[in-house]
C-alpha cells in the first residue's frame, strides 16, 4: 500500500478504477491503515508464537522454547515477512488493489479498536511535534517534475521529453538570451532611398519588419508583409501608405522571463516585440517564433548559416563568430560555457579579458581556451575555442 505511486493512483482513481478508489480512501489516513495492518500482523505473530511454544514444550520439554523460537523466527521471516513483502514492493498495484477489498471492511469492523490504539499513538506523536492527521503536501517542485520527465524512459517519446523539459526551462531563460541583437535586426530605415527600401522588401525572408528612422531607437512601427501590396504603387514605393500600414511597436523590458513573455504575446495578440533596457534604448528583437523554438526546437535548419558561425578545425578547436549566442553554441556543440553573464561569445571573451584587446590574445576560462582571432571596430568578430582536457587546466 505504501509503495503505490500516488500520482498513478490518482490517475486510476479518476478513471474509475474500483481498487484504486478503495486504496486511496485507505491512504487518506495512513495512521489508521498502518494501525489496522500492524494490529493484525502482531496478533497473528504473537498467536503463532504462543501456539508453537506450547507444542514445542510438550514435545521437547524446556528445550522446546529455544527450538520453537528459532524455527518460528525463520518461518515468519521467510514466509510471512521477506517473501510476501518483497513481492508486494515489486508489484504494489497487483497486491494492494485486491487486498484493499479486504482491508476496507476490516477497517470498518475493527474501527473502535483501531481508533483506540491510534488515539494513544497519535497523542504520543503530537507530543513529539507530529500531526498524523495532516499529511504533507504532494505537490511537485520544478526540479522533481524535471526528474520525472527525464526518467520516464520509453513511456514518453524522447522528443516529447525534450519539449516538456524546455517548457520547464522557460522560467529560467529571459528574452535577452534569445533576442536578435540590434546590430543584426533586419528592418527598414525610412532615411534610405526608395530603391534601397524596395530592395529590402523584395529580399526579406521575414513576415514582420520593424520600421525606423535613422536609428533603431527611433522605431516607428512594424510592417506586416501581407500589407506589402498596399504600400506599392505604379510609381514604386508609397511612403505615406507605408506609414499608415505599420503597426504600433510593442516594447519588452529586458530580463523578462520567456514564460511571462509568451503569455504577454498571447494576451496582446502580437508576434514581435522590441527589447529595451532601463534607459529605453532598443537592445534587440524577439518574435513569438523564437520562444516557440525554445520549446519545440528549430523550425528550419540553416546549415549554411551554422557552418559560417562555427567551423571545426583540424586541431580539435572551433572558429566561431563573435556574435553567436552562447546558448546556441552550447546546444550545437554540447558545451557548458557560462550563460549567467554575457549572452554572446564576444561578450564572454571581453568579460574574461577585462579589457578590449588590441590584437590576437588568448584567455582561459574553466574548461575552455578562448583566443581572439579577428576584431572589427569595437566588436570581436572571430573567436577560436579549444575545449581543455583535465590536464590542460593549469595556467
Amino acid at each position: 500500500m505504501m509503495s503505490l505511486n500516488r500520482y498513478r493512483l490518482k490517475h486510476l482513481r479518476n478513471q474509475g478504477h474500483r481498487g484504486a478508489r478503495r486504496a486511496s480512501k485507505l491512504l487518506d489516513r495512513p495512521d489508521r491503515l498502518i494501525g489496522l495492518i500492524l494490529i493484525g500482523n502482531n496478533l497473528v505473530n504473537i498467536l503463532a508464537s504462543a501456539i508453537a511454544t506450547v507444542i514445542a514444550i510438550r514435545l521437547y520439554g524446556d528445550a522446546g522454547i529455544a527450538i520453537a523460537t528459532l524455527l518460528l523466527t525463520l518461518v515468519i521471516l521467510i514466509f510471512a515477512e521477506i517473501t510476501p513483502k518483497t513481492i508486494a514492493a515489486l508489484h504494489p498495484e497487483r497486491v494492494a488493489f485486491p487486498f484493499s477489498f479486504v482491508l476496507w471492511p476490516m477497517l470498518k469492523l475493527f474501527m473502535p479498536f483501531v481508533a483506540a490504539i491510534n488515539s494513544i499513538t497519535n497523542g504520543i506523536l503530537r507530543i513529539m511535534g507530529f500531526r498524523p492527521d495532516k499529511q504533507s503536501g504532494e505537490a511537485l517542485s520544478q526540479e522533481e517534475l524535471r526528474t520525472i520527465v527525464t526518467e520516464s524512459g520509453a513511456m514518453i517519446p524522447s522528443r516529447h521529453r525534450r519539449m516538456l523539459v524546455n517548457i520547464l526551462d522557460l522560467e529560467q531563460v529571459t528574452v535577452d538570451d534569445i533576442m536578435v541583437p540590434r546590430n543584426e535586426v533586419y528592418g527598414i530605415d525610412l532615411d534610405d532611398s526608395d530603391d534601397d527600401i524596395l530592395s529590402q522588401l523584395q529580399e526579406s525572408k521575414h513576415t514582420l519588419l520593424p520600421v525606423w528612422r535613422e536609428d533603431i531607437n527611433d522605431i516607428k512601427g512594424v510592417l506586416h508583409m501581407r500589407n506589402l501590396s498596399r504600400v506599392l504603387s505604379a510609381d514604386g514605393l508609397n511612403r505615406e501608405a507605408l506609414l499608415q500600414e505599420i503597426e504600433t511597436p510593442y516594447f519588452i523590458p529586458e530580463n523578462t522571463p520567456l514564460h511571462t513573455q509568451l503569455l504577454q504575446f498571447q494576451q496582446k495578440k502580437v508576434r514581435l516585440g522590441m527589447v529595451v533596457d532601463e534607459y529605453g534604448d532598443v537592445m534587440g528583437l524577439v518574435a513569438l517564433e523564437d520562444i516557440l523554438e525554445e520549446i519545440v526546437g528549430e523550425f528550419t535548419s540553416n546549415l549554411a548559416e551554422e557552418s559560417e558561425e562555427v567551423q571545426a578545425l583540424d586541431d580539435g578547436s572551433h572558429l566561431c563568430s563573435g556574435t553567436i549566442s552562447i546558448r546556441d553554441l552550447n546546444k550545437q556543440q554540447g558545451w557548458d560555457l557560462p550563460t549567467d553573464g554575457p549572452k554572446t561569445l564576444s561578450g564572454l571573451a571581453l568579460e574574461a579579458l577585462e579589457a578590449f584587446p588590441s590584437g590576437s590574445v588568448a584567455v582561459k576560462i574553466p574548461g575552455y581556451l578562448l583566443q581572439v582571432e579577428a576584431i572589427e571596430g569595437t566588436l570581436i568578430s572571430k573567436v577560436r575555442i579549444k575545449r581543455l582536457s583535465g590536464t590542460d587546466h593549469s595556467d
